[in-house]
């Protein structure tokens, strides 16, 4: 008897992000860790039978939804490089989905202030199959290179880890940023972060006592300054794209979907933070000219080979943030930075937060390994 042909493998970067994302999902539903107690008169029983809450809190159904969704598509993604079929991984994302909603709802009973519904648990299940559908899709109709399509792909062979990199950018973007399109300023929270450790250590008062003291820092970017982070910030996921788009005139789509998602990812965190009328608060004469000029620039590099993309796309990263690790905090800065700590964007709190800190550091280390693998 002849055996039946075993299915292609991907070497794919789309497991350790589903399962980063995984993480910041149980950061995001139990933060802020505080005040654990068993509800009183209570039993197990009661507990697990989550409840419908009779409220209507759109947002809430939405954010779940939303915050769902990459997770899906990254692990819809690890599934099929791993050789699954469409519907068996389909039924596991499902399966992870609504497990892991269901831990973190019932984990929330122990917690002041949050609130554990079925109905939390049936919109994250949704974001997730969503997120796995549009996948599923994207790879059906050549945007991934996990099975061979009829035409020329939109993607090279084995794009899964850029493409799920891609669909963080636009998360990370939901967390206020000094600079518009600014990721990557974590300097600030990791020193304090190192301040609090040291304190009391007899051994280390020297470094403490050095970083304790901040350099003095401007009261603002400068206009170019400014400019720059938010064109770079444009410009590294266009030439992401590019660094797994086989050159054509396919790149310009992909372009203008990038500068698309940032504009729209930078309205709606405006939007949530002050409302309708002032979505578009963002939008300075300085932002305006940077993306246009970094849409410029995408048109114009549209035909370069993907390893040119690559590097482009590495040093547009470094290059922003080094300059928005020197943008101090302003007064607005630190009010939405409250808002979404303290306020009802404690749901999106973990998730937006640790993605626009980490994405440009994961994306560098990223095209690093990349770059450093043969053709």
């Amino acid at each position: 008897m002849l055996a039946k042909p075993s299915r292609t493998r991907h070497t794919t970067v789309a497991w350790p992000l589903a399962w980063a994302y995984g993480a910041l999902i149980l950061y995001a539903s139990l933060f802020p860790f505080t005040g654990w107690r068993w509800p009183p008169g209570q039993t197990l029983g009661a507990l697990l039978a989550l409840p419908w809450p009779p409220w209507r809190d759109h947002f809430d159904v939405w954010a779940n939804l939303l915050g769902y969704l990459p997770g899906g598509s990254l692990l819809m993604a690890a599934l099929l490089a791993r050789g699954q079929s469409a519907r068996s991984a389909l039924i596991v994302v499902l399966m992870v989905s609504a497990g892991l909603s269901f831990a973190t709802e019932f984990t929330q009973n122990f917690l002041p202030g949050r609130h554990p519904s079925l109905k939390d648990l049936a919109a994250n299940m949704a974001g997730s199959a969503v997120g796995a559908l549009l996948l599923l899709a994207s790879n059906r109709v050549g945007l991934t290179g996990h099975s061979p399509q009829r035409g020329r792909p939109w993607f090279a062979v084995q794009s899964s880890g850029t493409l799920a990199l891609l669909a963080l950018w636009p998360v990370g973007l939901l967390f206020p940023a000094p600079v518009p399109l600014g990721l990557g300023q974590v300097g600030d929270r990791l020193r304090e972060t190192v301040v609090g450790w040291l304190l009391d250590v007899p051994w280390a008062e020297p470094l403490y006592e050095a970083l304790s003291t901040q350099a003095d820092t401007p009261a603002r970017l400068g206009a170019l300054s400014e400019g720059l982070v938010t064109g770079l910030g444009l410009l590294a996921p266009c030439m992401l794209a590019y660094s797994i788009a086989v050159p054509s005139w396919r790149r310009l789509p992909l372009a203008l979907f990038c500068a698309a998602t940032a504009v729209a990812s930078l309205a709606l965190s405006t939007l949530l933070n002050f409302g309708p009328m002032h979505a578009m608060a963002w939008s300075t004469p300085t932002s305006v000219v940077a993306l246009a000029a970094a849409c410029g620039v995408s048109v114009v590099l549209f035909a370069v080979p993907r390893r040119v993309a690559a590097g482009l796309a590495l040093a547009a990263l470094a290059g922003g943030v080094a300059l928005v690790a020197q943008a101090p905090d302003d007064p607005y800065f630190a009010q939405n930075l409250q808002s979404w700590e303290l306020g009802r964007f404690v749901h999106f709190h973990g998730i937006a937060q640790w993605v626009g800190w980490l994405w440009p550091y994961a994306a560098m280390a990223w095209l690093l390994a990349q770059m450093g693998r043969r053709e």
